[in-house]
């Protein structure tokens, strides 16, 4: 597999395409027109995240996404074909936010010993500062007190510089920036020097952050754009949107909530049976439970029968109590599984759109040779194949069959950005939900927590 020079040749899938994909791929093709003036109308009446990136699985029968990020981290796993397309959709995102803005503050994760993460910075950051900000990045790391540079792979650098805080507003030693960019998804809290700016625009907001965000809250917005799309293409809905339910008040480790979780289990199993023998589709049902808030790709686990979340061994229990930064898990998704049929590199693989305002700016494939098509991909032993997303997912050939490469992709791009338009509604519906104050914000003070 190419991963870098020209044009990657698209991986296949182990089946041939036929049935339920196949003609689901037809009708978005013929009706490029309307889905692209749905869109349109759509952003007149709500206003995109600045970034997002979408898991997408593909089964053969449906196309559907299982995942939502708004603190998109894998800006280098993306083809180098894909930054004029992300620079043109910075510019847009950033005159809808701050049309004078000269300075932008960049704020990413707080460890710095990863340095496939600190890759992805240095990346967007040139792709911001592409798009015409004065670009510097600030860290909440307690450790940073003054500037630092770290080497990268590819002779590559980043500074980070302590953020401080003067008059309400948010910066640098010398840099008052109007516009700050969250790439931290707030999972360890939300910092007091973040809050109540004076006149600065944040983006993602602070209610984007883990500490508030709830993905059952995306996929009730999703039910509905995706229902709104099926009547636009007169398809069934579950072609594009997986089943899912929610349990509060779990706490695996004083086995708590189990009830939820097994009746929640065996409703979704049962509906998604339902649809297996509607469409003739031979195969076993599968739920995946994952923790309702938090990423990387903890607290995740595939259930194919009620009685095994009643059966949990203590590591089992361990693994699905805490996620990133030893958030605690109570509350939990249980969503439909949607198997994967792409390969590459003889690993099974998975697609991640990634999107800049409203635009699909690229995407890569995710694959784990170690792991199953009914499996969380998002786990140690992963690797990402590149792919120039951003022309085929802009430009279908409609002479090609729906399954060509340029089709699918556009395919992907397309139920991507249903996933877009469902987080922009997701972000206005808790707004009021604004994490709680743990400390009042400090002034001239370079404190990040």
């Amino acid at each position: 597999m190419q991963t870098s020079g020209g044009t990657p040749p698209v991986p296949h899938l182990t089946t041939a395409l036929a049935g339920p994909l196949r003609e689901l791929e037809r009708r978005i093709l013929d009706s490029m027109p309307a889905i692209e003036r749905w869109f349109r109308l759509f952003w007149q009446d709500h206003t995109p995240p600045f970034y997002g990136s979408v898991d997408l699985r593909n089964a053969g029968y449906k196309l559907a996404p299982v995942d939502m990020n708004l603190f998109p981290a894998g800006f280098n796993n993306l083809s180098d074909e894909m930054l004029p397309c992300a620079v043109q959709a910075a510019q847009s995102a950033v005159e809808r936010l701050c049309p004078d803005a000269r300075n932008l503050l960049l704020i990413p994760e707080r460890h710095t010993r990863n340095v496939h993460y600190l890759s992805n910075v240095v990346r967007l950051a040139r792709i911001l500062g592409t798009a015409g900000l004065q670009v510097r990045v600030g860290s909440l790391s307690a450790e940073v007190t003054a500037p630092v540079v770290l080497d990268l792979p590819g002779g590559e650098q980043l500074r980070l510089e302590p953020l401080a805080r003067h008059n309400g507003r948010v910066g640098l030693s010398g840099f008052d920036p109007c516009a700050i960019l969250l790439n931290n998804d707030l999972s360890a809290g939300t910092p007091p020097i973040l809050r109540d700016l004076d006149g600065q625009v944040l983006v993602p907001p602070l209610h984007a952050g883990w500490t508030v965000r709830r993905k059952s809250h995306h996929f009730a917005a999703y039910d509905e754009v995706a229902d709104e799309f099926a009547r636009l293409l007169s398809i069934d809905p579950w072609m594009v949107n997986p089943y899912f339910a929610r349990c509060s008040a779990v706490d695996f480790h004083a086995r708590e909530g189990e009830d939820c979780l097994a009746e929640s289990v065996d409703l979704v199993l049962s509906r998604i049976r339902a649809k297996h023998r509607e469409y003739g589709i031979d195969e076993p049902p599968f739920v995946i439970v994952k923790a309702d808030a938090g990423t990387y790709g903890m607290g995740i686990m595939t259930v194919r029968d009620a009685s095994e979340v009643r059966d949990l061994n203590r590591k089992q229990r361990n693994k699905m109590a805490v996620v990133k930064e030893g958030l605690q898990v109570s509350d939990v998704i249980i969503q439909e599984g949607v198997p994967t049929r792409e390969r590459v590199d003889d690993g099974v693989a998975e697609p991640v759109v990634y999107m800049v305002d409203r635009f699909v700016v690229g995407g890569f494939y995710r694959v784990h040779k170690e792991r199953g098509i009914d499996e969380n991909l998002n786990a140690p032993g992963s690797h990402f194949v590149p792919l120039a997303f951003a022309r085929p997912c802009n430009l279908p050939d409609c002479s090609a069959q729906p399954d060509a490469a340029p089709n699918r992709f556009y395919s992907y791009g397309v139920v991507a950005r249903l996933a877009l338009a469902a987080a922009a509604i997701e972000l206005e519906r808790t707004a009021h939900l604004l994490p709680a104050a743990a400390a009042p914000a400090a002034d001239d003070a370079a404190v990040a927590s």
